[in-house]
């Protein structure tokens, strides 16, 4: 009897097996979970409501996935493609690095774009696809698989550095505990400091790269140099 509180698993399972609205298919699993677990109604939203408020950041992430795909469906890919294409002399590095620029900027006052999954996959790298079309040209997978690292590094580097000038964020806490743990006292505003010139001389050396593995990749696979 005990496998029975495993049926919502199941509802689950078969309402995305016939590509039920997600939200239905969750609300009624955990309705069916309820009634075999022998769960109230008010216990039942006391649960949600004490686990909302317990993960209300995966809920954020969750929302912005969420968002991302209905945004996908209804044409965001093409709509990012059709908007570079109109960019005349635009490359797939010259994108990811305007994207570097963006990321770390934001990154400095702590504000997320949404990342690889939310923002460089159904954004910046249709944008890239657009700048080869645009030239009447066919991407090529590798080329593509190299434009892919491009935008996921610059993605990790920027918010890797610049997340730390914020004070009082996650990362400066961490390493000030870090620090602590080591025996020397540090000052947050002062471990910013510190950090402007690293974030600011990792960044610029990203860039550089990029824009030489860009001009390298263009000529080797589409046959010109990005300009």
């Amino acid at each position: 009897m005990e496998y029975l509180k495993l049926l919502g698993i199941l509802v689950v399972i078969v309402g995305f097996a016939l590509k039920i609205d997600n939200i239905l298919i969750i609300v009624i699993a955990s309705i069916v979970t309820a009634i075999v677990g022998g769960i109230g109604p008010v216990a039942l939203l006391q649960t949600v409501g004490s686990t909302f408020v317990a993960n209300r950041s995966m809920l954020i992430f969750v929302v912005v996935m969420l968002a991302t795909g209905t945004l996908e469906r209804n044409g965001l890919k093409q709509a990012s493609a059709a908007l570079i294409s109109k960019i005349k002399g635009a490359t797939p590095g010259a994108i990811v690095n305007a994207y570097g620029v963006l990321r770390a900027f934001f990154g400095a006052f702590n504000v997320g774009l949404g990342g690889v999954a939310g923002f460089v996959r159904p954004v910046v790298i249709p944008m890239c696809e657009g700048a080869i079309t645009s030239k009447g040209l066919t991407p090529d997978p590798e080329h593509m698989e190299s434009v892919k690292g491009m935008a996921a590094g610059i993605e990790n580097i920027t918010w890797f550095f610049s997340q730390v000038l914020v004070v009082g964020g996650s990362g400066a806490l961490l390493v000030q505990g870090t620090l602590a743990d080591l025996g020397y006292t540090s000052d947050l505003v002062q471990l910013a400091g510190y950090e402007v010139p690293v974030c600011i001389a990792a960044v610029v050396v990203t860039l550089v790269y990029y824009t030489l593995l860009d001009r390298h990749d263009m000529k080797k696979y589409c046959g010109k140099e990005g300009k």
